[in-house]
């Protein structure tokens, strides 16, 4: 658990260094801590250091954990994919859902969000690499799905996800990042406002600093806050 305090630590000066180098303010750059699989003792040791937005994959483990943690002021996030049938206890449980990759995920959401009073941050998941172990939606689709999304009565559009591939050198990230960006960029200059699309979700543990530098406004970093991740059988 002591090893938490000084990670974070260590990944946020790197979280600043690297905004720097790419001239751009520290402050625009949020560290979402990716707590799927570790205890709620994790979060409260990492809570205690100061960080207050915690990913998690899985709608069922999440809530749990949410339970566990209601004395703390955290904002959750769902990064992992959103089945149909879990989007109703998702919705009012996740400050924000980063896992938007259809027209009709966002109706669903929304629908739910407005019954129950919640009104999450949406962020479409965009898979440019067409992997199939991977969710997200085609690049072709994103725009359909931002215009649902602006037609929301209570979820809030925010921006895009990405997951890349994984390579070892994280350099080869760069381009799946800034196709995100120029991605963004363009569904603004087609007429959508900034407003709803300020975030980029992208940049792991082990290329972060990369995303960083090709524009990420938020970074999902779990291996290198909370050490190796614990595998359940």
């Amino acid at each position: 658990m002591n090893d938490i305090v000084s990670n974070l630590a260590a990944i946020r000066q790197r979280v600043a260094a690297a905004a720097a180098a790419a001239g751009r303010d520290p402050q625009d750059v949020r560290l979402l801590a990716v707590s799927k699989t570790f205890s709620a003792d994790h979060v409260r040791a990492a809570y205690a250091a100061g960080q207050r937005d915690f990913g998690e994959n899985k709608v069922q483990e999440a809530l749990q954990k949410i339970s566990e943690t209601t004395e703390l002021e955290i904002r959750w996030h769902l990064i992992g994919h959103l089945q149909s049938n879990k989007v109703k206890k998702a919705a009012p449980a996740f400050a924000a859902i980063h896992a938007i990759d259809s027209v009709d995920l966002v109706r669903r959401v929304d629908a739910a969000s407005a019954e129950q009073g919640a009104a999450p941050d949406l962020y479409i998941q965009v898979d440019l690499a067409g992997e199939s172990t991977k969710f997200g939606a085609p690049e072709t689709d994103v725009p359909d799905i931002a215009r649902a999304a602006l037609d929301c009565r209570a979820a809030r559009l925010r921006g895009l996800m990405l997951l890349p591939p994984w390579f070892d050198d994280p350099e080869q990230a760069r381009p799946y990042f800034r196709r995100l960006r120029e991605l963004r960029d363009r569904l603004v200059e087609d007429g959508i406002d900034r407003s709803h699309l300020r975030e980029l979700s992208m940049g792991m543990s082990h290329d972060f600093e990369i995303a960083i530098q090709e524009g990420a406004t938020l970074v999902r970093v779990g291996t290198a806050i909370f050490g190796k991740r614990i595998v359940r059988t």
